[in-house]
C-alpha cells in the first residue's frame, strides 16, 4: 500500500467512524467529520498532511502525492 492510499483510506475510515458514533452517541461527533474534511481541503492547498507524516514514519512507501 502506498502513502497516498493509506492517507485516503484512513480519512474514509475516520468519516465512517464519525458517522457511526453520531448515530449511536451524539451529533457532536459530526465535528470529527468536519475536522477530516477541513484537513483534506487544507492538504489539497498546502500539500502538508499530518497523517502522511505519521504513515511515512511508520514505514509506508511513498506514492506520488506526498513525496
Amino acid at each position: 500500500m502506498t502513502l497516498d492510499k493509506a492517507v485516503l483510506s484512513f480519512a474514509g475510515f475516520m468519516v465512517l467512524v464519525s458517522v457511526v458514533l453520531t448515530l449511536v452517541f451524539s451529533e457532536w461527533w459530526l465535528l470529527l467529520t468536519a475536522f477530516v474534511g477541513v484537513n483534506l481541503l487544507q492538504t489539497g492547498f498546502t500539500g502538508f498532511c499530518p497523517a502522511a507524516k505519521l504513515f511515512k514514519k511508520l514505514g509506508v512507501k511513498p506514492g506520488t502525492a506526498f513525496e
